[in-house]
């Protein structure tokens, strides 16, 4: 396979394997109909030798021959069945049989059954529907078997039908095609479908760990140049997190220090109101830094997906706040194992849970897992957001004015930061208000 790729590489198409699947499907299907309508002939008919029609016919034929003339009538009927009609004559002409050359299927069986019936020189003439002239009431299936006498048995069946019925046929061929046909497609499909699933999981294990690994360039020439493609945008994308990390490291240092000059300088200023003020200002700026600088550099980002319990991690998050005299409800499953990056979850839980204690009553958390995912609700009792800016917060350094400002202690990052984790889960952060009045956070995380 690889030597194919690497003489005709560009032969390996998507398009290409459509095709081929469907036309091997369809070659697959005929080949399959040709060889099991003949077999199907083979189960309607088959050989002589092998139905032990000739065992029978060559037993009585002797019972017959064995027995007086006048008895031989009575016998001939009593041994006919629902297969055949047997029949005793006392001359040739009797039959009534065409005028033509014998069954070649009945003839292969001849020597054998003169062997039955114990009379090498007997004679024997077998017949098909064939043989008749075109709607002849009688046509069908004749075997004439001459007695030690001259006189002679007649063996009669319209149909020959001694294996399987048509509608059983049928249904085994109908079967067989289309268990060759779904082959066919599976190996096809699969040939397809593998390259995509490792393609799709490398993506999503790039979206969980920055430091993820190139993914291997396999598959058809369409699915290899977008992996090619995904790998290059990964590796620029990393490159781009690493020079943003240097950056943001000196840019922290070389603010910090002109803030530090200016809280000293403002020892010197008389004015205690104005000495006031430049201290709230430079407190605001140190916290915008602090809070920008962690929003950027959020190492968290850089931590590796692992499974654990969200269950037992909302409740070590609800405890940190009842030690810290905030009483915070949980509603919880007692165990779910979730496969995301725990320290992440924690502070966008963190990040959450202090906004509903900042701008709201009864803080509380709910958990639920469902079939695809777990859903996360954190709620308060306190004014809510107004629809109009229920997507506006989410915007870095959005504050709504009278709600949200400089006196509580916020800078606008802790709901972007919130959703920049979730959406790294692949996953989704909704607002809405409560009808009882409140905001709830609703937080859908899929499964991997």
């Amino acid at each position: 396979m690889n030597s194919w790729r690497r003489l005709g590489g560009r032969r390996d198409t998507v398009a290409r394997w459509i095709a081929l699947t469907t036309l091997t499907a369809m070659l697959t299907a005929l080949l399959l109909t040709w060889a099991l309508s003949k077999l199907a002939g083979v189960w309607a008919r088959p050989p002589l030798l092998e139905t032990g029609l000739l065992e029978s016919l060559g037993s009585i034929s002797r019972i017959i021959d064995g027995a007086p003339v006048e008895q031989r009538d009575a016998i001939a009927r009593s041994a006919s069945n629902e297969v055949y009609t047997t029949t005793w004559l006392r001359r040739y002409e009797d039959a009534g049989l065409p005028r033509g050359d014998d069954d070649a299927d009945f003839r292969s069986g001849e020597a054998y059954l003169r062997q039955q019936l114990g009379n090498p020189g007997a004679r024997l003439e077998g017949y098909e529907p064939a043989d008749w002239p075109a709607g002849h009431p009688g046509a069908g299936y004749a075997l004439l078997v001459e007695l030690r006498d001259g006189s002679w048995v007649r063996f009669s069946a319209l149909t020959r039908n001694w294996g399987l019925d048509e509608l059983p046929r049928n249904l085994v061929v109908i079967a067989l095609v289309l268990l060759s046909t779904i082959a066919v497609a599976l190996i096809a499909t699969r040939h397809l479908a593998t390259p995509l699933e490792r393609f799709a999981h490398g993506a999503r294990r790039f979206g969980s760990d920055l430091r993820a690994p190139p993914i291997a360039v396999e598959g058809p020439r369409e699915l290899r140049q977008a992996i090619v493609a995904f790998n290059a945008m990964q590796a620029q994308l990393q490159h781009f997190i690493h020079d943003r990390t240097q950056m943001l490291a000196a840019i922290s240092h070389d603010l910090r220090t002109p803030l530090t000059r200016m809280r000293l300088r403002g020892e010197f200023i008389d004015d205690p109101e104005q000495q006031a003020k430049l201290f709230r200002d430079v407190d605001e700026m140190q916290a915008m830094v602090n809070s920008a600088l962690a929003f950027f550099r959020d190492d968290a980002r850089l931590e590796a997906a692992t499974a654990f319990d969200l269950s037992g991690l909302l409740h070590t998050v609800v405890d940190d706040y009842r030690d810290a005299g905030v009483d915070v409800q949980l509603s919880a499953p007692a165990r779910v194992v979730y496969v995301g990056r725990p320290i992440g979850i924690k502070r966008l839980l963190a990040n959450l849970l202090d906004n509903a204690i900042k701008y709201g009553d009864e803080p509380a958390v709910t958990l639920e897992q469902g079939a695809r995912g777990v859903t996360i609700r954190v709620l308060d009792s306190g004014p809510g957001i107004a629809a109009v800016y229920q997507e506006e917060v989410f915007k870095p350094f959005f504050r709504i004015e009278g709600s949200r400002n400089k006196h509580t202690g916020g800078v606008g990052l802790g709901l972007s930061a919130a959703r920049a984790i979730v959406l790294e889960h692949g996953g989704s952060l909704i607002l809405r208000n409560r009808s009882r009045g409140g905001l709830e956070v609703r937080i859908e995380l899929p499964f991997a």
